[in-house]
């Protein structure tokens, strides 16, 4: 903004599946100085209950609470969830497999470089580590492979990618998990210059296809359209609050709005002759209640509990492929 002034960041986080990808789950990010000043807390009426927590440990708190009724294959997120090693390493800890954004100054150590050769005296020598930039800097023509991701609003959308097993560098020095560096550049429509480059770390196995790596990485930037969609559709950022439960207030009818909104839009892509006959059928005018047949009617508790049960045995819904 260029100046200093008030702001309240939120944590969101969204669902993408091969059908459409909307916001489920928010929290408000309180910094230190907030949780610890009981005279800020009283004023905006923020529960006693509330301490402090990093943006990390909210996602890792929506994705306990929901993580088992959603389907899912990966996590995603930007360079901000994917910067400290440790949130990597806890979902590893927890068999998520993970495709995180990181910045491009992160430190890794290429397992496919050998080692410097051994002097006979000392410790073994290690592989040195490098920037991620630098690293990619060093790489050949012909380590890049050409992927066609899908078609765009203004093309195809190809780019160059190239994966490659390493370990990162832990917040305390040591070497982390192993891990695989994927690496995504953009050139322009003439194939000429280089627009930007992406990193990304995962816990998925080396013989996951660079394919499937480059798809959930365009997944990733759906969340991004569900924030877009819910500020321009259903208010999302147009709130003048500043206690607890308005800002609460005012993210769950914005999330209620934009589902509300994706899901009509849904159906009105359904609808044809076949499923409502003519346009007035006879004896509909006489009962308008008659002539409106909803496709998402609310089932009982028993029943949504027994779909959410089926729902948890199935293998997970893949993303969208074109």
């Amino acid at each position: 903004m260029g100046k200093v002034d008030n702001c309240q960041v939120g944590i969101y986080m969204g669902y993408v599946s091969s059908r459409e990808h909307a916001l489920v789950d928010m929290r408000l990010y309180l910094p230190k100085e907030w949780t610890n000043d009981r005279k800020r807390r009283e004023k905006a009426g923020i529960p006693k209950e509330v301490r402090y927590r990093t943006r990390h440990q909210l996602c890792l708190e929506m994705l306990d609470k929901h993580g088992e009724k959603l389907p899912h294959s990966w996590i995603t997120g930007d360079d901000e969830m994917g910067r400290p090693y440790w949130f990597r390493r806890r979902l590893n800890e927890l068999t998520e497999r993970y495709l995180l954004a990181v910045p491009s100054n992160t430190l890794v150590r290429d397992l496919d470089v050998d080692p410097p050769e051994y002097s006979g005296r000392g410790r073994r020598p290690k592989r040195p580590w490098t920037r991620l930039e630098r690293w990619t800097q060093s790489l050949a023509k012909k380590d890049w492979t050409v992927i066609d991701v899908r078609d765009g609003a203004k093309g195809p959308l190809v780019v160059e990618a190239v994966k490659r097993r390493v370990v990162g560098r832990t917040h305390d020095g040591p070497e982390g998990h192993e891990e695989v560096l994927v690496v995504i550049r953009y050139k322009d429509r003439d194939n000429r210059r280089l627009v930007k480059t992406d990193y990304y770390l995962s816990n998925g196995t080396f013989d996951v296809g660079l394919a499937e790596f480059v798809r959930a990485a365009k997944a990733e930037h759906r969340i991004e359209e569900c924030i877009r969609r819910g500020k321009s559709e259903a208010g999302l950022a147009d709130y003048e609050v500043r206690t607890w439960r308005g800002w609460h207030h005012h993210q769950t009818l914005s999330l209620l709005a934009t589902w509300f909104l994706v899901t009509e839009a849904r159906r009105g892509k359904k609808i044809h002759a076949g499923d409502y006959g003519s346009p007035t059928p006879p004896g509909d005018l006489a009962n308008p209640a008659k002539a409106v047949r909803m496709r998402y009617s609310l089932a009982s508790g028993r029943r949504m509990r027994e779909a959410t049960d089926a729902k948890r045995a199935r293998p997970p819904i893949p993303l969208e492929t074109a």
